[in-house]
């Protein structure tokens, strides 16, 4: 890796002006390292996964017509082709071929990892005692989080071939010990 993380979080600040926006990245920057211990190869993959789950939205906000091309193009420019193509497969509707384990677990936590902040919101003690089960019923009401595309939660955690109550309970447990910080205490 030739990027360091604070070199992409000072990229992420300045085309990412919104306070949401940034923590949706950092949520799922924090996700997608325990996704590496996980699902991939523990430290070795630590920081790619990291990036990933940091900059997939970097373009977002300021190239809404133009994402992911900006930030795919400027991590291919820097070395971090790896990363660049779990961006750019982050959506399955991009038809992009998901190569390896980063590319799976990129999709497998972007979306639900949003989802189930979305959950915390409404709850009098957020992630606190947020369990599969309550984020499962949220998914079959499609009024809640509409935006969220359910058909994506299910496709990261077939991809992952994984069960996906125990990867919501896995982001759970990821994101719990950050509440404070992503802003996931409930609306008590």
């Amino acid at each position: 890796m030739t990027l360091s993380r604070d070199e992409a979080w000072e990229l992420l600040c300045e085309w990412t002006p919104s306070q949401a926006l940034r923590r949706h990245a950092r949520s799922v920057e924090i996700t997608m390292r325990a996704a590496a211990f996980r699902y991939g190869r523990g430290e070795e993959d630590e920081s790619r996964f990291a990036l990933a789950g940091m900059l997939h939205d970097a373009d977002y906000e300021r190239w809404p017509e133009e994402h992911p091309k900006r930030i795919v193009s400027w991590l291919e420019e820097r070395g971090e082709k790896e990363v660049a193509h779990a961006i750019s497969a982050h959506y399955t509707g991009w038809g992009v071929a998901y190569e390896s384990v980063l590319d799976k677990a990129l999709l497998a936590c972007d979306e639900l990892t949003g989802f189930i902040g979305a959950c915390c919101l409404v709850r009098p003690d957020g992630i606190a005692s947020l369990a599969p089960k309550s984020v499962k019923k949220k998914l079959k009401d499609k009024h809640f989080a509409a935006k969220v595309e359910r058909h994506e939660v299910r496709a990261g955690a077939e991809l992952l071939e994984v069960d996906l109550g125990d990867h919501i309970q896995f982001l759970i447990d990821s994101l719990r010990p950050h509440a404070d910080e992503l802003l996931l205490g409930g609306r008590a």
